[in-house]
């Protein structure tokens, strides 16, 4: 099991709350240094995916094997915890899961479930490049993960140009959840994208959101409703706009 607690404002703050307390057994991966490569000021995004081999060894020194089931959680209703859920499956290790509700379902200790099958799909995820990106430009359908103020360019708090991928829709992660925190049955989440996409006539979907994180939220939920699973691209707004020339909607 693995601790994702992550505060984007305060990059030691998960770190202390694993040490004030944890489900037992857990051990913490850290967004930035754990689940992120080395970022490259004006050519990455913020959180770029690390070497796959490196993410594996580290899987291996924390025990995991081909027979393990990995459960993911956090304490902000997946959103850092589906970060490692796409990435173990990026590994090629299909059991993993995020554990819903979080660490706060867990202090309840009711009803506490995967919020994904432990087993996913036999495809093994992968991501998408910005160059690939431009290459479809017009024949893949963009998902922003993001807050709608943000999509829409009205508060931009974290990176230096505001807006969205042009084209792209926008699907904030949290109304993948209930107001409690946890994911809605697969049933609603699937008529939430099935509105979302009804005009994309079946356009392979590509999710995004700031820097490649959030963005595996909707990616789970798409899983989690039973629907193709989307492609993600890591590097997301923060990466997109190294570039001056990409395209940029508001």
């Amino acid at each position: 099991m693995f601790d994702c607690r992550f505060d984007l404002a305060d990059a030691d703050a998960g770190g202390r709350r694993y040490t004030e307390g944890h489900i037992p057994g857990a051990a913490y991966l850290h967004l930035n240094i754990d689940l992120s490569g080395p970022v490259d000021a004006g050519r990455t995004g913020r959180h770029p995916l690390p070497e796959r081999a490196a993410f594996e060894s580290l899987l291996t020194r924390h025990g995991v094997t081909p027979e393990t089931q990995v459960v993911a959680y956090d304490d902000t209703g997946g959103m850092f915890a589906a970060r490692l859920w796409w990435m173990v499956r990026w590994t090629g290790h299909a059991a993993v899961a995020v554990l819903d509700g979080g660490y706060q379902a867990w202090l309840e200790r009711e009803g506490t479930h995967a919020a994904s099958d432990s087993v996913g799909p036999p495809s093994v995820p992968t991501p998408v490049s910005m160059q690939r990106l431009r290459e479809h430009a017009g024949r893949w359908t963009l998902v922003d993960a993001r807050a709608s103020d943000r999509f829409h360019g009205e508060n931009e708090t974290i990176d230096p140009v505001a807006g969205h991928i042009a084209g792209a829709l926008n699907a904030p992660f949290q109304g993948n959840l209930g107001d409690d925190g946890r994911f809605l049955e697969p049933v609603a989440l699937q008529r939430r994208f099935d509105a979302l996409l009804a005009d994309e006539e079946g356009k392979p979907v590509v999710c995004y959101c700031g820097s490649g994180v959030t963005a595996a939220h909707n990616v789970l939920a798409m899983v989690h409703a039973g629907r193709p699973e989307p492609a993600l691209y890591p590097g997301s707004w923060s990466e997109w706009i190294t570039d001056p020339g990409n395209p940029v909607a508001t």
